[in-house]
């Protein structure tokens, strides 16, 4: 659930890989994929989606959606936005037993929170892969606004073997 704030652009970046990335070129291939994109210009309240996978070599996916879905619960209290913790899957690996508490941010502050997961395959046990990167700005969108440091960064990325 998300209660929809003004001027908030959520940038979820995903990459998915398998055990063919893990080594050598292909993970040096996959270890150069962004995390960070451009914006379309004009955006406000959205969602901007970047999809990146082994099995078309990295190459970003991207399209627009509104704010329903970000797979974060986003709020306004007291003048800040409020950004809690990423939902994740009981499916994936490493367990989160303690998140990180919300985080919470003033008009004109963007944040980057990162997270990743192993998925065991249900029928054939094989393993894959995924880091989400979350780039959160409550605010006007300048198109270039991710590609400056963050004000926050929340890494929860685990080792995942």
């Amino acid at each position: 659930m998300m209660i929809e704030p003004m001027d908030a652009v959520v940038q979820r970046v995903r990459t998915s890989w398998t055990k063919k990335s893990r080594g050598g070129s292909e993970a040096a291939r996959r270890n150069a994929a962004p995390t960070v994109f451009l914006l379309p210009p004009g955006l406000s309240s959205a969602l901007h989606e970047v999809a990146m996978g082994e099995a078309d070599s990295f190459e970003p996916r991207m399209q627009v959606r509104d704010l329903s879905a970000p797979g974060m619960i986003l709020r306004e209290v007291d003048g800040l936005l409020r950004v809690d913790p990423p939902e994740v899957t009981m499916f994936g690996m490493p367990r989160r037993d303690r998140r990180p508490p919300a985080v919470r941010l003033a008009p004109g502050q963007w944040l980057q929170w990162q997270i990743n997961h192993r998925f065991v395959g249900s029928c054939d046990g094989v393993w894959s892969y995924q880091l989400e990167t979350f780039n959160i700005l409550y605010g006007f969108a300048a198109p270039d606004v991710f590609l400056s440091v963050p004000t926050r960064r929340v890494d929860e990325r685990g080792a995942l073997r």
